[in-house]
């Protein structure tokens, strides 16, 4: 008995040094999250970003949002482009997305016929008067952050595990978000956003998704509510499309002012 006890001790012993660290869980979930999403070459999108103020007064912008998947060791481009309201139809944003570095990120503002580069200190600002910044555009690279697994948790009926992020760029506005990704298919289903007071500033829930060429999925709602100013942004997607044969000149500063 007494060797069966201490046989039993051993394994134990062997099988916990063995276990993952919620750090190193929290990083293997990223990773297969993010391998889950590609392949898709390129894509675009009709997207009605709706503007709610605290009084639940609402404004809209029509876009389409057209990307294009990074080659080997490159993070995603993409390109937005307003069609509506009419004062700022024409404007168009090119981002660039990295690996490790700043992303980098271009507006065109036909009133002032002119591309103006975002600077990476100013990433953290509100993009088009949204409850969205310029760094919630870019596409969110696996090495962007570092990740912690807290806990497993069931949100809208779904298994999901609660992992930790932490930016990796100085200049993110943010401290942390806590992610609820749902076991089933590596989806981000919610996002709490702690601003550099580490005090809780914004939620995304991400809703209505579909799955695209028996593979990727895509929500068709996504809402940010700003629990500080009590403003939120609703992001309505339609018609995706993916393999539709852009090209990389299409994603270059020169395009922004050709955008349409």
């Amino acid at each position: 008995m007494k060797k069966l006890l201490t046989s039993a001790l051993l394994m134990a012993m062997a099988v916990s040094s063995w276990a993952q660290t919620p750090e190193e869980k929290g990083l293997e979930i990223a990773v297969e999250g993010d391998k889950r999403s590609e392949g898709y070459g390129d894509s675009k999108v009709k997207l009605k970003m709706v503007l709610i103020d605290k009084k639940g007064r609402q404004s809209s912008r029509d876009m389409r949002v057209k990307g294009l998947e990074g080659k080997s060791g490159e993070g995603d481009k993409s390109l937005m482009i307003f069609d509506t309201p009419k004062d700022q139809k024409g404007v168009a944003m090119l981002t660039f997305t990295h690996k490790v570095k700043s992303d980098d990120q271009w507006l065109f503002l036909p009133a002032l016929k002119r591309v103006k580069k975002i600077s990476s200190r100013n990433k953290s600002g509100p993009f088009v008067g949204s409850e969205f910044a310029f760094e919630d555009i870019s596409s969110q690279e696996v090495e962007k952050y570092t990740y912690k697994y807290l806990r497993d948790e069931t949100i809208n009926g779904m298994d999901c595990f609660v992992v930790e992020n932490i930016p990796t760029d100085k200049y993110s506005g943010y401290t942390k978000q806590i992610v609820w990704i749902d076991k089933a298919e590596y989806r981000a289903l919610k996002i709490e956003f702690y601003d550099r007071k580490k005090s809780h500033l914004k939620t995304l829930e991400s809703q209505e998704y579909k799955q695209y060429l028996g593979k990727f999925w895509r929500p068709g709602l996504m809402v940010m509510t700003n629990h500080q100013t009590g403003k939120s942004t609703r992001l309505v997607y339609e018609d995706y499309a993916f393999n539709v044969g852009l090209k990389e000149k299409e994603f270059t500063k020169n395009s922004l002012k050709r955008a349409r």
